[in-house]
C-alpha cells in the first residue's frame, strides 16, 4: 500500500505537475487513510467499500476535523482510486457516487483599505530589515500572489522597468502581474539600500532574504507579519492569505472585472474568484446600515 502511495505522488508530481505543497497533502492525507485500514486488517486496497471510506471519514469526524478536511481527505482518496482503476490494480472503485460533506461557506477575512494601510506603515524603513518587510508587504498587497509565491521570487521575476512580476503558481502555471507605483518603488529602494546589506553569497538569487541572507521561508513571513499586524493594533487574526483576500475584495470594490482578478489570483475556476463577490456585498450592506438615514 505504502508503495502505491508512492507511485501515486510520483504520478501527480510528474504528469500532474503538481506543486510540492499540495503532493505533501495528497500523502499526508492517504498515509492517515491506509494506517486506518491496516489497523482494521484490511491489506488489500481491491478489498475495499463505501463502507472502509464512510469508516475513516467517520473517524476524523469524531476527532473533530472540519467539514473542509473531511472533504479534501475524500478528494484525495477518490484521485488515489481513479488512479488505481486507470492501471487496473482494483476492480471497483469505491467512492464513486460518494457525497462529499457539506462545507459551510465561510467569506474570507478582509482588512479595510485603513487596516491595511496601517499594516503597511508598521515595518521602520530606516533599517535594512524593515525596508525589506516594507517591500513584501507592499509587494504582497500589490499582487496578490499567495505566500509561497512571494517566498519563492527570484530578482529576476520582478521587472520594476516594465511595472510586473513573473511568478509560479499552484501546477507550475506562471502568470505574469502587474505591480503598482508604490512597491515598485518599496521593491526598487530594497534592492539598492537593504538586500546588498543582507546578502552573504553573491549567487543568491532568491529576492527576499532572511538574516542569514538566504531565501526567507515561508515561516519566516508569518512571523513577520504577525509582528506588523500586533503593532497596527488589528485585533482579529490574520495571515498572509488575509492579504490576498485584500487585494481581491479592494479591486472589485473600486471597479475590477472579475476575470481579470481571476487572472491575477491564478484561479483556475472563476467560482473560487466569485466569493470575493459576496464579501462586496455584505461590506455594501455595512456601510449602507452605517451610513443611510433611514437603514
Amino acid at each position: 500500500m505504502d508503495t502505491l502511495i508512492d507511485r501515486f505522488i510520483h504520478f501527480l508530481a510528474v504528469e500532474k505537475g503538481l506543486a510540492a505543497n499540495t503532493l505533501e497533502s495528497y500523502q499526508r492525507d492517504l498515509v492517515g487513510y491506509i494506517s486506518f485500514l491496516k489497523t482494521g486488517g484490511n491489506e488489500d486496497l481491491n478489498q475495499t467499500r463505501r463502507t472502509h471510506i464512510i469508516g475513516y471519514l467517520s473517524t476524523l469526524q469524531k476527532k473533530g476535523r472540519s467539514a473542509s478536511t473531511l472533504s479534501r481527505n475524500l478528494a484525495s482518496m477518490r484521485a488515489f482510486y481513479s488512479f488505481l482503476m486507470r492501471d487496473g490494480l482494483i476492480d471497483t472503485d469505491p467512492t464513486v457516487n460518494l457525497e462529499s460533506p457539506k462545507l459551510d461557506k465561510k467569506l474570507p477575512r478582509v482588512l479595510s483599505i485603513d487596516e491595511m494601510e496601517s499594516l503597511l506603515n508598521r515595518p521602520d524603513i530606516t533599517t535594512a530589515p524593515g525596508l525589506r518587510d516594507k517591500a513584501m508587504l507592499e509587494l504582497l498587497y500589490a499582487s496578490g500572489i499567495r505566500v509561497s509565491e512571494l517566498v519563492s521570487l527570484k530578482v529576476v521575476d520582478v521587472n520594476l522597468n516594465m511595472g510586473y512580476l513573473k511568478c509560479l503558481g499552484k501546477g507550475s502555471k506562471e502568470r505574469i502581474i502587474p505591480i503598482g507605483s508604490v512597491a515598485l518603488k518599496q521593491v526598487g529602494d530594497y534592492l539598492i539600500l537593504s538586500r546588498p546589506k543582507m546578502i552573504k553569497n553573491p549567487s543568491e538569487s532568491a529576492l527576499f532574504l532572511n538574516h542569514h541572507g538566504a531565501c526567507l521561508s515561508r515561516q519566516g513571513f508569518w512571523k513577520i507579519i504577525k509582528k506588523y499586524a500586533s503593532l497596527a493594533r488589528i485585533t482579529s487574526d490574520i495571515t498572509p492569505h488575509t492579504v490576498r483576500h485584500s487585494f481581491a475584495t479592494h479591486l472589485l470594490e473600486n471597479g475590477a472585472d472579475l476575470r481579470s482578478v481571476q487572472e491575477m489570483l491564478g484561479h483556475s475556476d472563476i467560482s473560487t474568484t466569485q466569493i470575493y463577490t459576496h464579501v462586496t456585498k455584505t461590506r455594501l450592506k455595512e456601510v449602507y446600515s452605517k451610513t443611510h438615514p433611514r437603514a
